[in-house]
C-alpha cells in the first residue's frame, strides 16, 4: 500500500480519488471529485436531464469503484435495462505506470419518447447492474451481475458487493450543474465509498442461498455490525457541498466525519477524461468481414464510417483498404 500522507496535505483534489482507511473501524474507503472528467464525459452528447444524471452517477461510482483495480487493469460498469434508458456503460483504465492518471469514459443508449418527468432511476426499468474485470492478456475476465433496483444506481452497486463479492458496502454521491463568479456552468461531482475490510479473497463466497438479494447489513454482526452502523451514521451527516467542493479538501471531509476513526490517506490517483478509440482499431473491428460485407456499409459517398459512442470520434475510411481482403499497402 502507498504510504500514507498525513490528513491536510494540499494538492489538486479535482478529478481525483483519494483511498483512506478508518483504523478504529477497519473499514476502508475513497472520496472521489469529479470535474473535467463528468465535463468531458457530458459534453460529447446533447442529453436529456433524467440520462444525464444516470451517466454522472454511473462515472462517479466508476471512479470509486476502478480505483481498486491494479495496474494495466480494466474495470466497466454497465446497466441493461428495458427502461427508456436501455444501456448505460463506463470503463476504467487503470494507468499503465505509476504516477500517471487513470481514464474513465462512458454513454448511455434511451428511447427519448418513452422518458418521463420522473426521477432519474425512474428511466430505467426491469434489468440488471454488471461489474466486468479484465486483468489483462492471459488472465480470465471477471464479470458479477445483480438486479437493478433500491432506487438508484449506487444502491445496486451496494447489492452487487453483498451478493457477489460478500463485502460490505456504502456509497454516497452527489453531483449537478454548478457555476460561480467568472465561472461558466459546468458539471460537478463527488461521492464517499466505505467497504469492510475483507477477512478472504472476495471472490471466494460459495454455496447455495435463497436467491434474494442481500444488503450490508446481511453480512456484519456483532463488533462489526456497531463499527459498521457507527459509521454509516457519520457518514449521514455528510452535506451535498462537502462531497462536491470545492472549498472543502477530501482530507479536511475525512477528519470532519471520522476524526473519532483515527483516519489515514494514502496517495491519490488522478483521473481523466480519455477514450481508446483510434483508427486501427475500427480497421481491426472491421477485418473480420469481406470485400462483400464491406461493400454493403459503404456509404452513398463510397466511404466506410464510424463513429465512437464515447467520445463521439468520427472515422472516415477507403472500403478497399479495410477487411481481410484489403489492399495492402503499396499495391
Amino acid at each position: 500500500m502507498s504510504k500514507p500522507n498525513q490528513p491536510g496535505t494540499q494538492i489538486a483534489w479535482d478529478d481525483s480519488v483519494l483511498p483512506f482507511q478508518l483504523d478504529a473501524a477497519d473499514i476502508r474507503g475513497r472520496v472521489a471529485r469529479l470535474d473535467g472528467v463528468l465535463e468531458g464525459i457530458l459534453k460529447q452528447h446533447d442529453y436529456p436531464p433524467q440520462v444525464e444524471a444516470l451517466v454522472a452517477e454511473m462515472a462517479l461510482l466508476t471512479a470509486l469503484i476502478g480505483q481498486t483495480v491494479k495496474l494495466r487493469w480494466k474495470l466497466s460498469l454497465q446497466v441493461q435495462s428495458k427502461g427508456a434508458v436501455r444501456m448505460i456503460a463506463t470503463d476504467y483504465y487503470a494507468p499503465d505506470e505509476e504516477g500517471r492518471s487513470a481514464r474513465i469514459r462512458a454513454y448511455a443508449s434511451y428511447d427519448a419518447e418513452r422518458l418521463t418527468e420522473g426521477p432519474a432511476f425512474d428511466q430505467v426499468g426491469e434489468g440488471y447492474f454488471a461489474i466486468m474485470i479484465d486483468q489483462g492478456e492471459g488472465m480470465k475476465p471477471y464479470q458479477g451481475i445483480t438486479p437493478l433496483g433500491g432506487g438508484s444506481l449506487a444502491a445496486c452497486a451496494e447489492a452487487y458487493f453483498a451478493q457477489s463479492e460478500q463485502l460490505p458496502t456504502r456509497f454516497q454521491l452527489s453531483f449537478g450543474k454548478s457555476s460561480g463568479p467568472q465561472e461558466a456552468e459546468h458539471w460537478r461531482g463527488g461521492g464517499v465509498m466505505l467497504q469492510h475490510m475483507p477477512k478472504a479473497s472476495p471472490f471466494a463466497a460459495s454455496g447455495e442461498g435463497t436467491g434474494e438479494v442481500l444488503s450490508a447489513a446481511d453480512l456484519v454482526e456483532g463488533h462489526e455490525e456497531e463499527n459498521w452502523n457507527r459509521v454509516n451514521i457519520l457518514l449521514d451527516t455528510v452535506e451535498e457541498l462537502e462531497l462536491i467542493g470545492p472549498s472543502v479538501p477530501p482530507t479536511d471531509l475525512l477528519l470532519r466525519l471520522f476524526h473519532e476513526e483515527r483516519p489515514r490517506v494514502f496517495d491519490a490517483q488522478a483521473v481523466r477524461f480519455g477514450c481508446t478509440c483510434s483508427e486501427d482499431r475500427v480497421r481491426q473491428s472491421l477485418s473480420i468481414y469481406s470485400a462483400r460485407d464491406i461493400e454493403k456499409m459503404t456509404t452513398d459517398e463510397g466511404r466506410v464510417t464510424a463513429d465512437c459512442q464515447f467520445c463521439g470520434a468520427h472515422y472516415d475510411l477507403d472500403p478497399a483498404t479495410v477487411g481481410f481482403e484489403a489492399q495492402k499497402s503499396g499495391e
